[in-house]
């Protein structure tokens, strides 16, 4: 129990991630753990998050056949990962990693 007490009071930086395609969001999760234990951080996850459904149906035609649809499908994968007991210089170094466009990178302090 005290531990986590510890833990709490250190701080942490939660990460959630978020990208249509798997192989990205995955080599970018590498990028980020790389970069902390570069700089010495302890990193709590990646914790993959249920893979998120939009499914949209549109019609084949315009005018003649109605009932005739084509439906598409849009998969939007998610991580999540914990700094724990985040330095400056660990904060820095994330705001200046370059990812590959398609990643949504969400960082909060708590």
């Amino acid at each position: 129990m005290a531990k986590k007490d510890s833990e709490s009071q250190k701080g942490r930086l939660r990460i959630k991630i978020k990208a249509y395609d798997s192989k990205l969001i995955d080599n970018s999760v590498k990028q980020i753990i790389e970069t902390v234990k570069r700089q010495g951080g302890d990193v709590r996850g990646p914790i993959p998050l249920p893979t998120e459904f939009k499914k949209y149906t549109v019609n084949r035609s315009t005018f003649v056949h109605k009932k005739s649809g084509e439906q598409f499908e849009l998969r939007i994968h998610k991580r999540l990962m914990d700094i724990v007991n985040p330095e400056q210089k660990i904060i820095e170094s994330l705001t200046d990693l370059n990812l590959p466009s398609g990643v949504d990178v969400e960082i909060k302090m708590e």
